[in-house]
This record gives structure tokens, sequence and C-alpha cells, in this order.
């Protein structure tokens, strides 16, 4: 995994983070799911590029 990677990945989690925290904040299911959803398609990212690396390997 290069390190803009990582750094785009590590950047999408903290902002699904801040969404979720803000929905919750502000009682706001769908900002809330959308952050969660964010943080979730990070995680997918991150998984994917471990498994390349892997094969690189």
């Amino acid at each position: 995994m290069g390190l803009d990677d990582k750094i785009e990945n590590a950047t999408e989690k903290a902002g699904g983070q801040a969404k979720e925290a803000a929905g919750k904040a502000t009682d706001n299911d769908r900002l809330e799911a959308e952050g969660k959803g964010d943080q979730a398609k990070a995680d997918i990212k991150q998984a994917g590029e471990k498994v390349k690396d892997a094969f690189k390997h």
C-alpha cells in the first residue's frame, strides 16, 4: 500500500467519524449513517490494498 493510499484512506475514515459524530450530536440519523458508510468504505479500501500488497511480496 502506498503512502498516498494510506493517507487517503485515513482521511476518508476520519471524515466518516466526524460525520457520524455530527449526526449523533444533531440527532440526524441520515448523517450518522452516511458517516458509518464512509468509514466502512475506507476500511474496505484498506483491506483491498493489504491483499494487493500480500501478493506483491
